[in-house]
């Protein structure tokens, strides 16, 4: 049987190995719900952000001022 040669390579009992393998999947299975989730949350941030882009704060003003500067001389 697969899952038994598989348990005794890696030193477990049966039970131990399939707890572990069901430990293992459901965490990625976790862990990929939760990246297309943000994924969705990243995308509809852009996208208000685009919609509406923040005003400029003082930092940045300067920031272009010394900019168009160093790109005039």
């Amino acid at each position: 049987m697969t899952v038994k040669r598989a348990a005794e390579i890696e030193g477990r009992t049966m039970t131990d190995f399939v707890v572990h393998a069901l430990q293992m999947a459901a965490t990625k299975t976790i862990a990929q719900a939760d990246h297309v989730r943000l994924s969705v949350v990243n995308q509809e941030a852009f996208a208000n952000a685009l919609i509406e882009p923040a005003k400029p704060n003082a930092a940045l003003k300067r920031a272009f001022k010394k900019a168009n500067k160093l790109l005039a001389a």
